[in-house]
Order: C-alpha cells, then sequence, then structure tokens
C-alpha cells in the first residue's frame, strides 16, 4: 500500500473537545470523525501534521450537519483571547505528547525529516506539531520558545480571522484573498524567529497581502499545507496562479484539501463531489508548479470531504485515482509522501 503524509489534520480539536485528553479515541479507534489509528493504517496514512486550532466562543457544527448543499461564504471572525489560546494550544499540545509516550510504536512526534523515515521504518505513524493560528504567542515569542521545545516545527501565522501577526481570509466564495493589510512587526518577526529555529511557515490561511510579505522575508521554501487553485474553485482560500509560481520558484509545496467547498466550481458543501474534482486540481497544480511541489493536505476532522473517500480508511481510493489517470508510480510517490518529506527535510532539518 502506498504510504502517504498529510498536510493537515484537526484531530487534536476533535479529541479535545470530546474531553479525551489522553487521546485514548484514537489510539484504540472510535469510528468518529475522520482520523483514528486503526482507520489510519487501514488506509495508509503513515505521517501528516497534527495541527492545533483554538476554536472561538462558539462551537463549530459537527461534521454530519455540513453536507447541506450551501457555499461557504461567511462574516469576518473576530480574534480569540490570547491567555484563553494559550490554555487550549497547551492542552491540545499534551494530547499529541501523551498519545506518543503512551504509544510510541503507534505514533511519534517528529522533529525532523530523518525522524518522520524513522517513524515510517517502525511502523509507527510520523506527527509533525503544527499551530493552526498562533493567538497562543505573544510579542516577545516566548512561547514560541516553548513550544518549539515541545516538539512544534511548523506554524500557520493565522487563521482565517486577525490577531497580533496578521490577517487571515475570511470563508468566502467567490472571492480572492486580497482581504486586509499585511503583516504586522510582530508578524515578520515571527517569520524571522522561524526560520532561525527551522519552524514551517505555513501560507494556508493567510491573506494575499501577508503571502507576500512572507516570501520577501524567508529564506525557506514556500508552503501551503491545504489549499487548492482558485482557477478551478473561486474560494478565498485557495491559490491564485502567482501564488502557486512564487510557490514553486522557493522549491516549496502545496497540499490538496480535500474539503468539497474549496474543490467544487460552485463552491457547495455537498459531498456527492466526484473523484475527478479532486484530479483537476492535482493537474492544475502540477502543471502551474511541476511534480515536485504538490502534495495532499486532507482537512481531515476540519471539513466536509467527498464520499468517495469518507474518511483516513478510504485514501486508497484517492491513490487507485491518481494510478487510473496515468499518474506513474513516481509521481504517485511523490505525491503521497516524497514531497513532504523533502519539503521538511530543507525546512526543519
Amino acid at each position: 500500500m502506498q504510504p502517504i503524509f498529510d498536510g493537515h489534520n484537526d484531530t487534536l480539536l476533535r479529541l479535545w473537545q470530546a474531553g479525551d485528553r489522553e487521546g485514548r479515541r484514537f489510539l484504540d479507534g472510535d469510528g468518529e470523525g475522520h482520523i483514528d489509528l486503526p482507520r489510519a493504517r487501514a488506509g495508509g496514512m503513515g505521517g501528516g501534521f497534527f495541527a492545533i486550532y483554538v476554536p472561538g466562543e462558539v462551537a463549530p457544527p459537527i461534521l454530519d450537519d455540513w453536507d447541506d448543499g450551501g457555499v461557504v461564504d461567511e462574516p469576518p471572525i473576530g480574534p480569540v483571547d490570547s491567555s484563553y489560546a494559550r490554555k487550549v494550544t497547551l492542552e491540545m499540545a499534551s494530547i499529541l505528547l501523551r498519545m506518543a509516550t503512551a504509544r510510541p510504536d503507534a505514533i511519534r512526534v517528529c522533529r525532523s525529516a530523518a525522524e518522520i523515515e524513522a517513524a515510517q521504518d517502525a511502523g509507527a505513524m510520523a506527527a509533525v506539531m503544527h499551530v493552526e493560528g498562533v493567538e497562543a504567542i505573544g510579542p516577545d515569542l516566548a512561547e514560541l520558545d516553548v513550544l518549539y521545545a515541545a516538539g512544534l516545527r511548523s506554524l500557520g501565522p493565522v487563521w482565517s480571522r486577525p490577531n497580533l501577526f496578521g490577517t487571515g481570509v475570511p470563508f468566502r466564495f467567490p472571492s480572492g484573498p486580497d482581504h486586509g493589510s499585511g503583516l504586522t512587526e510582530e508578524g515578520k518577526a515571527l517569520v524571522r524567529r522561524c526560520n532561525e529555529l527551522g519552524v514551517l511557515v505555513d501560507l494556508s490561511h493567510l491573506n494575499e497581502a501577508g503571502f507576500r510579505d512572507v516570501a520577501e522575508i524567508t529564506d525557506a521554501p514556500l508552503v501551503a499545507t491545504h489549499s487548492n487553485v482558485h482557477a478551478l474553485s473561486a474560494s478565498s482560500r485557495n491559490l491564485l496562479d502567482w501564488q502557486m509560481r512564487a510557490i514553486a520558484e522557493s522549491r516549496g509545496v502545496v497540499g490538496l484539501n480535500y474539503a468539497v467547498g474549496f474543490l467544487r466550481e460552485d463552491g457547495r458543501r455537498v459531498s456527492d463531489t466526484p473523484m475527478t474534482t479532486m484530479l483537476r486540481h492535482l493537474d492544475g497544480m502540477i502543471e502551474t508548479m511541476g511534480e515536485g511541489c504538490v502534495a495532499l493536505g486532507s482537512d481531515f476532522d476540519g471539513a466536509l470531504i467527498p464520499a468517495e473517500i469518507g474518511d483516513v480508511a478510504g485514501l486508497p481510493a484517492l491513490v487507485g485515482a491518481m494510478r487510473q489517470a496515468g499518474y506513474g508510480e513516481a509521481l504517485v510517490e511523490r505525491i503521497c509522501w516524497g514531497n513532504w518529506v523533502d519539503v521538511l527535510r530543507r525546512t526543519i532539518g
């Protein structure tokens, strides 16, 4: 079975919301949401970015309620309190660390590409700790040092809301990513510090001006862990052609987002979305950026995804569709695994 390294999941959020501070639902398998360890093994998922995301005061709808046929077009989302964000961030980081401590045979927090490869060889899931929207970090960046010591190796400066560091794109369709100003001075300092430490900076929720700022500042590859092609689905969360070209010039990576609202030409939330729609985005990325810049970034446990995949156990259906579409084995391996490990080797070490 082709192993898959995934650019984004919200499984820690699901466990946290369930009050599962030890991650037993993941380790033992609860059959809920999109990912648990038994289903991940069945689907060939060998690793990925485990996101820490701080929800707002109002709980989001459960996954089953998202298949409503509507279009994502939400008003701007306000910021979250920094002290609350620190509390929640540490609690979710603890879930990941506790799982890795309890079952190193099953999951490992990986701090380098070599550790990812070692986990794969040992049959353990390789988890890269990621923070999506860094409201937990203050202006002196002290919390970044602590999180780095705990294993953090990837972060998105913003989620789709403003914070101390910049502005995220709202969920709009149809819309481009040109919403708000660029990185603040604190945001620019954050990017520089990430470069010094070897922390990947994720652009997936960042607005257009912020993207330009990161591209000007960073000396690392540009990466969007879970985004799609704006020309094929005009969501504000998707990438314009110039953004993809900039990522390609930096030898960066884009992970294909499985969220149907970011895949479909009409932007609708409908799980009956064919696999060919996903392949169109992969083809568009390959055409614009080349084979070395395209990967997978599911958004499992955080989005409505095509019914043909269903959950992590359905990943072989996507791999099979790539092969049926004429993707050779070398390209399939690069998209599923190799491109992520390569960019991480050049970013986090």
